[in-house]
This record gives C-alpha cells, sequence and structure tokens, in this order.
C-alpha cells in the first residue's frame, strides 16, 4: 500500500476544507485534502452557487415576461419563453470554473489533493480508497470538514417524484406542480424562482410562520412576495406522505388532511452533519448533540484533531466554515489564536432578500434594546428601482447606542451583510453609524437613516 506523511490533512474540500488547506500552504504547513466528490463541497457545486445562478436566470425571466406586457416603464417586448436545459448547462459552466478556480488555488499553495473516499484508522492515520491503489496517510493534525447532506423524511424518502435540493438544481425542465415541504430559506429560494420560472408553487410548513428562526416583521415582506408569485402556503401543516396516486402530496392541517397536487415534491426540512460511513466512530470523539463538540480553536476532544464547517452545528453557512477553517490553518502553523467573531450574518436570498446579524429584537438578550427601523419607501435610490419593499432595521443598547444587532429585508439587501457584521464587529454606536457619510442616492442610506431614527434625528421620516 502506499503511504504518505503530512502535517496537515483535511477531510473534504468544501468551503472550510479548501480555505483551511490554501491558508496552511501560504503559511509552508505540508498539507494534504482529500476530497470524494469535486472541490467547492456543497456550496460551489449544488448548494449556493448554482441556486444563486438558477435564481439569477428566473430573475431575468420574470423581468422579460413582465415587459412583454403594459408596465410603467413603458419597455415592451415580445413574450419571452426560456429553455431550461441551456440556463441548467450555463450554471453548470459557472460551477465548473469555479471548482477549477478552488483546484488551482490548492496547486498555487502547494497542497496536495487526493480524490478519494477516506476512512479513518485513528486519530493520526487515513486510508484514502479510489479507483487506483489505496493510500496510507500519517498526520500531525487531523480536520473534519465533512459537511452536511439533506435531511430525508422517513415519509418523504428521496428518488421519483420526491427530490433534494441538489435535484432541484439540475432539473431540465419546469414541473408544473411543485410543492415543497419546508418554508425555510432553501425551500423558498428555490420555490421562488421556479414560480417565476412558470411553476404553480405550493409551500408546507410545520411552524406557523415561514422562516420561522425569524420575527414576523422581517418575514412578512417575503409573505407578501410570495402571494403576488401565486405561491400557496400551508402554514402549521405537515406533510405525511405521497397520495395512492403518486402525483399528490397528503398534508396535515389544522382543518384535517388536504390532497395536494404535485408532479414533484421538493423536501427542504434543513441538513444533517455527516458524521458516519468514514469511520469517525472509531475516535470516540464528544459531540454536542448530533454534531461534533468543538472549542474556541476548533479543537475536538482528542488532541490533534480538529472539525470546521457544518459538521460542528449552526449556523450552517459557508463564510462560517470559511473563517473557521482559516483560523485552524494559522492554529496549526503556530498562531496563537481563538475564535472572536462577534456576528456571523446569514442572508436569505428570497424575494426580497433578507439580511440578519447579531440580536434580533425578539432575542432574550435584546430585551430593553432600543429598535429603530426605517423603510425603503422612503429611499430615492429604492423608488428608483421599483423596488421599494422593506426596510433597515437596527438593535441598540438604549444606554450606550451600541449596535447590537442589524437586519434587513428588500431587494439587494445581501449586499450590505458586510456592512452589517462590520459594524458589530468594530463595536459602533448609533453615532458612528449615523454619522458616517453615506453616498446619495443609494440603498446604504437607509442604514444611515435608521441609525438617525435611533438617535431621534431622523431627516427623512
Amino acid at each position: 500500500m502506499k503511504t504518505e506523511t503530512c502535517k496537515l490533512l483535511i477531510l473534504g474540500a468544501g468551503p472550510g476544507g479548501y480555505v483551511c488547506g490554501i491558508r496552511a500552504g501560504q503559511l509552508g504547513v505540508d498539507t494534504i485534502v482529500v476530497e470524494a466528490a469535486k472541490p467547492g463541497g456543497t456550496c460551489l457545486n449544488v448548494g449556493c452557487i448554482p441556486s444563486k445562478a438558477l435564481i439569477h436566470a428566473a430573475g431575468e425571466f420574470a423581468k422579460a415576461r413582465a415587459f412583454a406586457e403594459e408596465n410603467e416603464l413603458g419597455i415592451r417586448g415580445g413574450v419571452p419563453t426560456i429553455d431550461l436545459q441551456r440556463t441548467v448547462a450555463w450554471k453548470d459552466s459557472v460551477v465548473e470554473r469555479l471548482t477549477r478556480g478552488v483546484s488551482g488555488l490548492l496547486r498555487k499553495a502547494k497542497v496536495r489533493t487526493i480524490h478519494g473516499h477516506a476512512i479513518i484508522i485513528d486519530g493520526k492515520t487515513v486510508e484514502i480508497r479510489n479507483d487506483d491503489d489505496p493510500i496510507r496517510i500519517r498526520t500531525e493534525n487531523l480536520v473534519i470538514a465533512t459537511g452536511s447532506t439533506p435531511f430525508e423524511l422517513p415519509s418523504l424518502p428521496f428518488g421519483g417524484r420526491v427530490i433534494s435540493s441538489t435535484d432541484a438544481l439540475s432539473l431540465i425542465q419546469v414541473p408544473a406542480k411543485l410543492a415543497i415541504v419546508g418554508g425555510g430559506y432553501i425551500g423558498l429560494e428555490i420555490g421562488i424562482a421556479m414560480a417565476k420560472l412558470g411553476a404553480t408553487v405550493t409551500v408546507v410548513e410545520a411552524a406557523e410562520r415561514i422562516l420561522p428562526q425569524y420575527d414576523a416583521e422581517l418575514t412578512d415582506p417575503v409573505k407578501k412576495r410570495l402571494s403576488e408569485y401565486g405561491i400557496a402556503l400551508h402554514l402549521s401543516a405537515n406533510a405525511s406522505g405521497l397520495g395512492s396516486s403518486g402525483d399528490t402530496l397528503m398534508v396535515d392541517t389544522a382543518d384535517g388532511e388536504v390532497e395536494l397536487p404535485a408532479d414533484l415534491v421538493l423536501v427542504t426540512v434543513g441538513r444533517q452533519a455527516t458524521t458516519s460511513g468514514f469511520g469517525l466512530e472509531s475516535l470516540g470523539l464528544s459531540q454536542n448533540g448530533p454534531y461534533l463538540a468543538i472549542d474556541d480553536r476548533c479543537a475536538t476532544s482528542m488532541r490533534g484533531v480538529y472539525a470546521i464547517g457544518d459538521v460542528t452545528g449552526d449556523p450552517m453557512l459557508a463564510h462560517r466554515a470559511m473563517a473557521q477553517g482559516n483560523m485552524v490553518a494559522e492554529i496549526v502553523a503556530g498562531k496563537d489564536i481563538s475564535w472572536d467573531k462577534r456576528a456571523i450574518p446569514a442572508v436569505c436570498f428570497t424575494d426580497p432578500e433578507l439580511v440578519v446579524a447579531g440580536l434580533l429584537p425578539s432575542d432574550p438578550k435584546a430585551a430593553e434594546a432600543k429598535v429603530s427601523l426605517f423603510p425603503f419607501s422612503a429611499n430615492g435610490r429604492a423608488l428608483s428601482m421599483e423596488r421599494s419593499d422593506g426596510f433597515v432595521r437596527i438593535v441598540s443598547d438604549p444606554k450606550t447606542d451600541l449596535v447590537l444587532g442589524i437586519q434587513a429585508v428588500g431587494a439587494g439587501v445581501s449586499e450590505m451583510a458586510g456592512q452589517f457584521a462590520m459594524s458589530l464587529e468594530m463595536a459602533c454606536t448609533l453615532t458612528d453609524i449615523g454619522e458616517t457619510i453615506h453616498a446619495h442616492p443609494t440603498l446604504g442610506e437607509v442604514v444611515q437613516e435608521a441609525a438617525m431614527k435611533g438617535l431621534g434625528k431622523a431627516m427623512h421620516s
């Protein structure tokens, strides 16, 4: 059997794993990254990037359809059609370009990459099985970055008419009737895109509102837009399985069981950490529920074994995994650092988009906090873009005006996520934001206006 040795071995080349590998290589750490599929992981290959490509294409198609009818802009065009197979091919080309880029960056950092399925022998030894002869790797430090997979419902196992988000992003025909089980961000992002492409969409959510981790004030603009797209909601409802004919979804509601027509059923009820199938149980690591338990250096209960990304639990976000991967690489390189992030922004690429950073008004830690909100309907740039729904909201300490959280819902607000996180990381006060000159006319002025409103100095409300 062929053998290799390294200082750092990373299992998984998703956002956390490849960033960890690149940074380690830049720091001169002898590093190997093992991946059974393509570099980039779920996010790049079947998640974040392809879903945003589909969302973009669906949005452009919806605009073209709107211009085929009477509109206030005076634009006239013919009735558009879409070749979804060609759209998917374009989406795949974007993904391929980015995966090639990740591979190139790993090579540039002098990181060795091995394609194959890893089996952990012990905390210092991993066997890689592929189409060639197996490889045994001895390492000083092991990073588990195996990510997560879509959660499967026992009553709706994947296969046939029941699909996962991965399957949904590779459809070459728009389903006439799409039922979505789960009203979280993944289901809503795909559901809105499919509705824009012409599908009749129904969403089934067990909670009493969509995006249940957020408050109603924040999610109501999204709910209103769903109605405008003809997306039907069944809230406080549970899907129990396919109907006897196979082309319907059975749903238990407060008013009894209903049968929803469905050519396809998309199940998006969350993701589960990938902790089995590669010998992890042999290490006997401490767990936090279904996730690997880690400390503020991403170290597990075994010396020299680290874990990053979705396998460590919520929030399951690519940018969290990237930050963890960067930190672990520096720790292995000898730097004395630990996790000290004050904010991890979360973005829902729904229509309108939604961004959350820091504390929500409903958070127990914000019980006495001051909340200031400014609407996009009072912003010139938003009005000129025909998208003035939504707002920016700031949660602050009433005594010191320290910003504790910032949220926004509206068109294009995903691009504000960095500003929100930076404001929290730098411990900004309302005055810091309010007295910073924001360019006019921009959507960003609404952030300034929300801060000024919190100071009692609002100019445009």
